[in-house]
Formats: structure tokens, C-alpha cells, sequence
């Protein structure tokens, strides 16, 4: 039901006191990884059916931050309480869509009714979000948030003062339609609720009712509205402050008049109602961005909301009335200092006396190594369902969420999600279209950033829906999970890997590494567009594309990947010191190799090597390697080779295939490829497709200088791909190839390994 009485006296009194105390310093040493476990992979997935896709449209005023210029804003799915099947669709940028037995009908556009109507920045300003009255199939009653700028500020008092300098208002609306079952929205509109932001962030985000109150409960009939800080509460008490709006959620009665305009109602069950100092609307305090919220149809109707994080951790709480969830003292449950928002700290031992309430499942951002960790690394917490249809047995008792940013979707059992106690375990759920390909949301949008929500229907079916491309989908099964592609030999020594099925969210002309390094790869020069869909073997979807692509100019705009570091890139610290190395991965051949030399005056003259993949050499200037696979001149003639360095500024060594490398590398055609280096022995080796390659060492001696010992107590400078200098200031040895799960392992696989790798891949 949302309110426990029981509970209201005790929780208000440590609210008083979390608003009215300082905490103590908290313990200095910082928390870098604030969950270590990461999601569990689930052992099924969801299979995917589009549903529909909505117009596209765009952001007035014209938006120039990317992130808003998206197909449309869709976000929320929903059903009409009135029997008739419809779903309602809000588009942020104005449109809200009415989609009856396949028919798309515009019911409304708030571009058109409110002139000072605004959604041009701000990533959730527009129109937010509706709700319908549970009774408006006879009350014709609905209620919407919007967002309106400068004109409406200067003239439009809001329901409480606003911030002097507020550059944005969030106004709640109710509607009364002439007729609940048209399709196009006429009758009338009041206004309930104004409020203004000093920031184009945290506003109001969801309002809704409670669908599981039911006449005669003290739930039902009442708004609940998710109001975010303002963008204000990082180092300010807003959040904390009972006597405004922001950070909260609030609960008042649309038919009622005892609120601060007449408007609306405070009920008088709500935790604060009658408080001297504190408003009576308040339900919940101390939040960031109280952005989805929603209510467990059986069992204990438990409301969960998903809270947006700061830098660290993206959480979901169970609400009850007079809840505070401690934002900005508390970043989950951890201390938060705005000054070091890189890291968290532990609790204070005085920790209970403020009475902050924690959440019931969370996960961290985990930013990657070499991305600053202040940065936007790609991470907000979209709030789901719980699913308790009968259609998917596997889901039932599930809370269903995702990261709307990325698109993952994960799973916590509502049975684990206990307040004040550990934390629910989250389980990553894989994604199938209707073929039952697995895909990850990025490909089902094509857009390394998705915009994920969710939403559901009376017959308690999940939806998914995102801005990236305007698309909705239904879950219309479940099916067995994917075994991992890699296995469980490889991973233990795997430092990177790049599979090109993970683009990085906050900037997907970069790649997120699989592997435990971490470690994030630019894609140079082509960006995103280097990823293209292409498969080197049963359940790839996209491969790297590398090319040259001005062979007559000396430049550097040739497609290539790398990471570059001249200090040395941290995260690749395994290969310091190492015993050995591999490099392996899928190569295609798809044009001209090797490429036009354009340092050179003679048009006819060609690079001597075609670079596929290796690791550099701590003292590297983006060319000397420590493990290398590439295609280059062995006495005039072009030979697949596994070339490396022992030590740094010391000579290299290299094993090169006897075979001609057009029959190892045939144009057009995926080939396996993988190169060895054992640096305590000085042996090497290359496979393809699982089975060694006969070769021959070009330098008869010993250029490692080989004592027992391994590579140089170095960290390497960076990984390059498909050419030399992934610092990017020149082109060599480009590669008209194309590149599929690629692997760098610190130390020297040996045959079974790499043969059992290669089965993995083609016996998904």
C-alpha cells in the first residue's frame, strides 16, 4: 500500500534528526570500487518483439547537446485504466501517442498547448510523464508534468518560491477529457503544481497513482511526484530541507484544496503533514534524481523507486513514508563527499542515530581505467516492473531494470529485497530478437547510448522502449543464455579483449574491454562507423573495420584502434615484468593489401607491413612492440609474422609463417589468427584456425638476450590495431581488414589453448 502507519512517528523523528545534524568525518580512506561484484549473468534471456515504432521528433528550442537529439524522447509505456486495451506513450519533446490495436493516434501535443513549452536542454525537460486517474473512464481525468522556460518564469508564480535564479519550471496539470474513449484529447486543463529549477536537471520525472490501491484505501486516488534536486543538492541541503520540494517525493490528493495554491490536497496519513517547518506534501526526502518508481502488483505492493547516482552508484530503494535515503551526505550506502566525488568513504560509526534508509539492490559504474573518473562514464539506473504475469514463468518475482544508458537489463528476486539487510544479488539478462539472435540493445537500436525504459500493461507484460531510435518492444519469451565466447583457460591470463559488441555509452567511438583490464580502446579516426555489422563466427554481430582512406596525400586519417599513453597505460600494468604473451583474434582481408606508401614521392610504392595487432613496448613512440601480429617484408617478401621485444630498447626477434600469407589470410575470408612469446625461453608461434603454422626465427641468434627472466619491468605504452602509432600523429601500415574479438593474454598460450579457443567460437 505505500503508507505503514506503524512506522511514521519513529521515521520522521530520524528524518528531524538527519536534516538537523552534521555527520562526523567519516573514516579518509576512500572506496574506489564500491560493489565489487559485479551481475551475475542470468542462465535465460528475453526474447524481444517489436511492438511499434513512434514519429520521430525534435526538442524545442532546437537542442545541440547530442544526447537530446535522439529519434524522439519516448519513455514510459503504459496501459489506459479504462479497459480498452490503449497504451499511452509521453514523447519528452511534446507528442503524447495513444497506440490502439496497431493504430497510432497523436492525443495530445504540449508544443502546441503551452507557449512557453520547453525541452531544449536538460535530459529530462518536456514532457515527463502521465498518468490516468484509476477511474477515467468516467472522471476523464489525467495528470501530466512539463517543462516550461524564461516566458513562463517571468510570469507564472510558482506553488512555492522559487531559487532566484531558476531557469526552468516544472508544472503538474490536470486534464478532463470530453469523451475517455476518443482518441484525440478535448475538454479541459488546471494547473495543480509549479515549481522552479535553478539547473535544466533533477526535475520532475515520473508522477503516478499507486495502481494497486483500491477504493476505500488511504492510497487511493493520491499523486505521487518524483522531484529531483534542481541539480544543487551535490553541495547544498536541499535535498535535506523539508521546507521545499526538491529531492523529494511528494504525495498530495488532485481532489483536494488544503495545499499551498487551493489546488490540490496534503493528506493527512503523510509523514510530515501538520509538521511546523516542513511540508505536508513531503512522502520521502533526501534524493538525487527520483527518476522511475513503480509498485509490486502482488504480495506486499511494495513501491520500489530506481534513484540516478552521482558518480559511483545507481540504486533502487523501497519506499515507505518518511523514508530518507540520505543524498547528499549518502551516495548509496556509502559516505559522499562533494569535494571527492570520485570515491566514496565508509559510514561513520554514529551511522544509525541519522536514520538514513539504504538501498535494496545497486550497482557501481565502474568507469574504465583510462576515462576520468568525474567524467560520464555512461551510467543512470532506469526503474522497472515486477513482473508477475504467467506468461514467463522465469520472470516471475522479478524486479526487471536496467541502465538506460547503455542498455543492460538485469534482475533482482523481490524475495531478496529486504530493507536493512544485504543487498539483492542482480542478474544480467541477455537479449534475443524473435530469430533468437542474441543482441545487445545498443545493436537493437544501433546506437552506443539507447535511452532505455520500461513500462507494462493490465495483463502484467514487460515492454522495453528507447529514445535511440523511437522503438517499443515487447517480452514475448524467455530462452536459454549464451555460454560466455570465451573460456575458461583463456580468461585467466586475458588482459584485454574487444569483441566490438560493447560500445562505450558516454562515448561510442570508443570500446569497452571485456577482458580484466579494463582498459577502454579508441576507435581512430572512423569513430562508431568502424564498427560494422559483420560476424567471424556464431554470435558476433559487429566486427572493427580498418582502412586506409587517402592513399595518394600523406596524412593521418586512416582508420586504426589503439590506446596510447607515453607514461605508460596503467591498466595494462600484466604485461610489466611478463613471463609471455599472446595476441589473437578474427581477420578479414577486405581490400588492398599492403596499402599505398604515402611517405614517399613514387605513386607505386607500398607500405612494407600491414599492421593487424600487438602490444607496445614500455618505451615505445607507438611502433617498437613487446608482442606483435602483422603482416610485413621478411627479405623482400610478405610474410604473416609474430614479431616482439624481450627488452625495452633491446632488439627484436621474429617468427614468420613459411606458408604465403594469401593462403593464410584469403581475401574476404574470416581466419583465425593468434601469435605466441614465451620471453623466458625465446620461443614463439602463430596458429590459424587452432592448428599451428610451420615457420622460421629471421634472426638466427639471440636478439631477446634471453637469461630465464621476462619482458622489461615496464608498463607497455598502449595497444595498437590495424596500423603503428595509436598516439595517432602519423599513418603507417595500414589494413584493409576487418577485426573481430580480439585477445591479449600475458602469457604464452600453448596449442590445447588456443585450439580449444578457436572451438568455442566456431561449436557456439
Amino acid at each position: 500500500m505505500g503508507v505503514h502507519r506503524g512506522r511514521v512517528a519513529a521515521i520522521t523523528a530520524a528524518v528531524l534528526a538527519a536534516t538537523l545534524l552534521t555527520p562526523p568525518a567519516a573514516a579518509d580512506e576512500p572506496i574506489t570500487d564500491p560493489i565489487p561484484e559485479d551481475p551475475a549473468p542470468a542462465e535465460f534471456g528475453l526474447v524481444l518483439q517489436p511492438y511499434a515504432q513512434l514519429p520521430a521528433t525534435e526538442p524545442t528550442p532546437p537542442a545541440t547537446d547530442p544526447r537530446l537529439i535522439r529519434h524522439n524522447r519516448i519513455n514510459h509505456i503504459g496501459e489506459v485504466p479504462d479497459g480498452s486495451g490503449r497504451r499511452y506513450v509521453p514523447d519528452l519533446n511534446g507528442p503524447l501517442h495513444l497506440l490502439d490495436d496497431g493504430q497510432q493516434h497523436r492525443y495530445l501535443d504540449f508544443r502546441e498547448r503551452f507557449e512557453h513549452f520547453f525541452s531544449g536542454k536538460g535530459m529530462g525537460s518536456g514532457f515527463g510523464f502521465v498518468t490516468f486517474h484509476p477511474e477515467f473512464a468516467t472522471n476523464g481525468k489525467f495528470y501530466t508534468v512539463h517543462s516550461e522556460g524564461e516566458g513562463a518564469i517571468a510570469t507564472r508564480p510558482p506553488t512555492y518560491p522559487n531559487q532566484p535564479d531558476a531557469v526552468v519550471q516544472s508544472v503538474v496539470t490536470e486534464w478532463t477529457a470530453d469523451d475517455p474513449a476518443a482518441n484525440t484529447f478535448t475538454g479541459t486543463h488546471r494547473e495543480l503544481f509549479r515549481y522552479g529549477f535553478a539547473t535544466y536537471i533533477h526535475a520532475v520525472q515520473q508522477i503516478d497513482f499507486n495502481p494497486t490501491a483500491r477504493p476505500g484505501d488511504p492510497d487511493y486516488g493520491l499523486l505521487y511526484l518524483g522531484v529531483g534536486d534542481g541539480g544543487i543538492g551535490l553541495d547544498t541541503d536541499i535535498p535535506q530541507d523539508l521546507s521545499t520540494p526538491a529531492g523529494k517525493i511528494l504525495r498530495i490528493d488532485p481532489a483536494g484544496t488544503n495545499g499551498p495554491n487551493g489546488q490540490y490536497g496534503i493528506p493527512a496519513d503523510n509523514p510530515f503533514a501538520g509538521q511546523p517547518g516542513a511540508l505536508g506534501e513531503i512522502y520521502a526526502v533526501g534524493m538525487r534524481d527520483p527518476h522511475r518508481f513503480s509498485w509490486d502488483p502482488e504480495g506486499e505492493h511494495a513501491m520500489y523507486l530506481g534513484h540516478i547516482g552521482q558518480h559511483a552508484i545507481e540504486a533502487v530503494y523501497e519506499v515507505r513514508a518518511g523514508d530518507n535515503f540520505g543524498w547528499s551526505q549518502r551516495e548509496g550506502d556509502l559516505t559522499f563527499r562533494p569535494e571527492t566525488q570520485c570515491y566514496l568513504y565508509p559510514l561513520p560509526p554514529d551511522d544509525a542515530t541519522y536514520g538514513y534508509t539504504y538501498p535494496v539492490a545497486a550497482y557501481d559504474h565502474d568507469p574504465p581505467p583510462n576515462w576520468p573518473c568525474n567524467s560520464d562514464s555512461g551510467h543512470a539506473i532506469s526503474g522497472g516492473q515486477v513482473y508477475r504475469g504467467h506468461d514467463l514463468p522465469q520472470l516471475r518475482g522479478k524486479y526487471v531494470f536496467g541502465d538506460l544508458v547503455d542498455g543492460r537489463v538485469f534482475y533482482t528476486e523481490v524475495d531478496q529485497m529486504r530493507r536493512g539487510g544485504p543487498r539483492a544479488r542482480l542478474h544480467e539478462l541477455q537479449l534475443f530478437d524473435t530469430a533468437g539472435t542474441r543482441l545487445r540493445m545498443s545493436d537493437f537500436v544501433g546506437d552506443g547510448r539507447v535511452d532505455l525504459r520500461f513500462g507494462t500493461d493490465s495483463q502484467r507484460n514487460l515492454y522495453l522502449l528507447a529514445k535511440a531510435n523511437g522503438m517499443i518492444w515487447k517480452v514475448t519469451g524467455t530462452r536459454p543464455a549464451r555460454d560466455s565466447e570465451v573460456t575458461e583457460q583463456v580468461r585467466r591470463n586475458l588482459v584485454a579483449h574487444y569483441d566490438f559488441e560493447h560500445p562505450f555509452a558516454a562515448d561510442d567511438s570508443r570500446e569497452l574491454d571485456s577482458g580484466a583490464s579494463g582498459t577502454l580502446l579508441s576507435l581512430l579516426n572512423g569513430g562508431q562507423d568502424m564498427r560494422v555489422r559483420d560476424s567471424a563466427f556464431p554470435g558476433s554481430n559487429n566486427a572493427l573495420q580498418t582502412r586506409q582512406i587517402t592513399p595518394d596525400a600523406d596524412g593521418n586519417d586512416d582508420w586504426k584502434a589503439g590506446v596510447w599513453d607515453p607514461g605508460g597505460v596503467a591498466s595494462l600494468e600484466a604485461f610489466n615484468g611478463t613471463d609471455g604473451a599472446t595476441v589473437m583474434g578474427w581477420f578479414k582481408m577486405t581490400g588492398d593489401n599492403p596499402a599505398p606508401n604515402t611517405t614517399t614521392p613514387e605513386p607505386g610504392d607500398r607500405y612494407n607491413a600491414v599492421g593487424l595487432a600487438g602490444v607496445l613496448t614500455g618505451d615505445s613512440d607507438g611502433h617498437d612492440v613487446r608482442a606483435l601480429l602483422e603482416l610485413i617484408e621478411v627479405d623482400g617478401q610478405l610474410r604473416l609474422v609474430a614479431l616482439g621485444r624481450r627488452l625495452d630498447g633491446g632488439a627484436s626477434q621474429t617468427f614468420a609463417a613459411r606458408p604465403d600469407w594469401r593462403e593464410l589470410l584469403p581475401p574476404g575470408q574470416w581466419v583465425h589468427l593468434a601469435a605466441t612469446f614465451d620471453y623466458t625461453t625465446g620461443r614463439m608461434a602463430l596458429y590459424r584456425n587452432g592448428a599451428p603454422v610451420p615457420g622460421f626465427y629471421t634472426d638466427p641468434g639471440d636478439p631477446w638476450q634471453v637469461d630465464g627472466t621476462g619482458t622489461t619491468a615496464s608498463t607497455p605504452r598502449g595497444i595498437k590495431i590495424g596500423g603503428s602509432f595509436p598516439g595517432n600523429d602519423r599513418e603507417r601500415n595500414p589494413c584493409h581488414c576487418r577485426m573481430d574479438s580480439l585477445m591479449f593474454l600475458d602469457t604464452a598460450a600453448d596449442q590445447r589453448t588456443i585450439a580449444e579457443q578457436y572451438r568455442r567460437f566456431t561449436h557456439r
